[in-house]
């Protein structure tokens, strides 16, 4: 396999790939060019940013190192809170894509609905959409009432909205409410952080594919039809997280990973931004 080349088609008819590395909390720069240049020689091909992770220069760096043709990869970054609104989005975003070293991103997303700013940010960002700077638009951890509210005051609503989403937080409610929306899901944190790997349901399901409980959970992401974006800055991890095609899970296996669901964050409830 030259690259792992499973995509989902955008609402627009953008093809993003089913599974790409995430780049959160890579902070050591010279660790972070060699993360993601073995992941591009791996067979990678989606990189998932965003401004707070402080690493889009070396994102860059790696990509123009790796020789792949910039349209053969799909980069996804991310306008943090403190910039968020009309004006102060599209400034943020001039600077990722400065940071980066690139004339356009494939996908630029909210990364948390900020009250009183978050529907200006998507406006932004549909701007960008219109002026041809961006390929897709998106959201990240919005809940159903925040897609209303900017569904409310905008022409193209958002083609993904990247939510936490592993086997003990399957937010079925939101992705059933943005599957009928055209909304692709991607899945953040979808290892659970690493919390599930000792769970005797997936371990048993492992063995039988004689497959790690880590691929296990990605090949479940990727059958529900979600974009997923492990993080590692292993080499043997990056390896195996993207080694996942040589197996299908069952009905019943997928059933069983989904009775795994409690409501369990290992991140923040969007919720508090509400608050604000």
């Amino acid at each position: 396999m030259k690259y792992f080349d499973d995509t989902v088609t955008l609402s627009n008819g953008v093809k993003m790939p089913q599974l790409g590395l995430g780049v959160y909390k890579m902070t050591d720069s010279e660790e972070t060019i060699q993360a993601i240049t073995y992941a591009l020689e791996v067979g990678y091909r989606a990189i998932d940013t965003a401004a707070i992770y402080e690493n889009e220069k070396e994102t860059g760096e790696a990509i123009r190192q790796s020789g792949i043709p910039r349209e053969e990869l799909f980069i996804t970054s991310k306008v943090w809170n403190t910039d968020q609104g009309y004006d102060e989005t599209l400034r943020a975003f001039e600077a990722s894509l400065e940071r980066l070293g690139m004339d356009y991103l494939d996908l630029y997303l909210t990364h948390w609905p900020v009250a009183g700013s978050f529907v200006d940010t998507y406006r932004a960002i549909e701007r960008l959409y219109d002026e041809k700077l961006i390929r897709a638009t998106g959201v990240s951890n919005h809940h159903i009432h925040h897609l209303e509210k900017v569904f409310n005051v905008t022409n193209v609503k958002p083609m993904v909205n990247q939510i936490e989403l592993h086997p003990r937080l399957t937010q079925e409610p939101l992705r059933n409410f943005c599957n009928d929306h055209g909304i692709t899901v991607t899945s953040w944190s979808p290892l659970a952080r690493g919390r599930l790997m000792e769970e005797p349901i997936l371990q048993q399901i492992g063995l039988k594919y004689g497959k790690t409980p880590a691929q296990v959970i990605i090949r479940w992401h990727l059958q529900h039809g979600l974009v997923v974006i492990p993080k590692s800055v292993t080499p043997s991890r990056i390896q195996s997280n993207i080694d996942v095609k040589d197996f299908e899970l069952t009905p019943e296996d997928m059933l069983k990973i989904d009775g795994l669901n409690r409501d369990e964050r290992t991140g923040t409830n969007p919720e508090k931004f509400d608050e604000a």
